[in-house]
């Protein structure tokens, strides 16, 4: 295939309510053909209605697609850049039929999740597949971008964030990063563990370039039945056990999420700091990039790897980095794996 011109940037996202009476259809879509039951999803749409039944995943992604036009501007690129969302408006089958209409035939597609693995990266694959079908034959060629999570960028800012989060607190923080928890027969299904080893494998650069020896890696936002098993140990439970162990401070850092949405600002900023509060121990949040210029320059520069057919930018440690399984002797996914035509593969 040839990567050396894209007419168009699509910033592919989950999406997320705007407005109280959007909750209940957004779960709804979200959790389709999963048997949840009702009583949790009125569980969940309070979290949501806690904060307007506003979630901020579309404005933070509207002010990120700024910054990407900035930053295209800066390199003397005029690509328009499209939004579409997974579960809510603007829904990608809809942007991506406006791009078929707007005479677009190839963009290259930047998913907010740095991640390999089915929920993180193979779902985004399916969402263009799907998208590009309901588009019909004149549907425009959609490259997804590379997983990210290594990334020289994406390490700088969770460092920063880190470091940011940490003055806030005594010396002595014990330091945490979170992700959100899967069933751990989910980290199987793109190879063995590849979701978890990524996030242990950033939480490892991040932690590094903080300058940080010792931390811990946790997990956040389960919503499965207590009967079967997901990544663990869950963050409130980890805390509860540095509590017990005298820990009096914690800087959580959710290198896992690109966006402080409601899985952040819920699942951390309320629950876990009603908790740490009520334990007497000190909380300091790390940020996620948001829209963040660099977060931008990110994305554009994934789009220079395919258009310079240059080596993937990436930060190593000292473990080899947990590709994809469809990536060749274990380097990270890039094109041609990492491309949805109506395929899906």
């Amino acid at each position: 295939m040839d990567y050396s011109a894209f007419d168009a940037v699509l910033l592919l996202s989950f999406g997320g309510p705007e407005g109280p009476e959007q909750v209940r259809p957004f779960l709804e879509n979200v959790t389709r053909g999963r048997n949840i039951p009702p009583e949790r999803l009125d569980d969940v749409a309070e979290h949501y209605l806690h904060f307007g039944g506003v979630s901020p995943i579309n404005r933070i992604n509207r002010a990120l697609i700024d910054q990407i036009r900035v930053e295209l501007g800066t390199r003397g690129v005029d690509l328009p850049v499209y939004f579409g969302n997974r579960n809510w408006q603007p829904f990608v089958e809809d942007t991506v039929a406006t791009m078929r209409d707007n005479g677009i035939r190839r963009a290259a597609v930047f998913a907010t999740s740095a991640w390999s693995g089915y929920s993180s990266c193979t779902q985004y694959v399916e969402d263009i597949a799907r998208a590009r079908e309901a588009a019909g034959p004149d549907a425009p060629e959609l490259v997804k971008l590379r997983p990210y999570f290594d990334h020289p960028l994406f390490v700088e800012i969770f460092a920063d964030t880190v470091t940011a989060a940490a003055a806030e607190l005594p010396g002595d923080a014990r330091l945490i990063f979170t992700a959100h928890s899967v069933p751990v027969a989910a980290d199987q299904r793109c190879g063995p563990r590849l979701y978890s080893r990524q996030v242990a494998y950033a939480a490892s650069l991040v932690a590094a370039a903080a300058g940080y020896d010792d931390y811990d890696l946790a997990w956040q936002s389960r919503s499965g039945p207590p009967q079967v098993p997901w990544l663990e140990p869950d963050v409130g439970d980890h805390v509860s056990t540095l509590t017990a162990a005298g820990t009096k401070a914690v800087i959580v850092c959710p290198i896992g999420f690109v966006a402080d949405h409601i899985e952040v600002v819920w699942d951390l900023d309320e629950e876990l700091r009603s908790q740490t509060d009520a334990a007497g121990v000190a909380l300091a949040r790390a940020s996620t990039p948001n829209a963040d210029p660099r977060f931008a320059r990110l994305a554009v520069d994934l789009i220079d790897e395919l258009r310079d057919d240059a080596a993937p930018a990436r930060v190593t440690g000292p473990d080899r980095v947990p590709g994809c399984a469809a990536s060749i002797n274990g380097e990270p996914c890039r094109p041609p794996h990492c491309v949805a035509q109506g395929t899906g593969d």
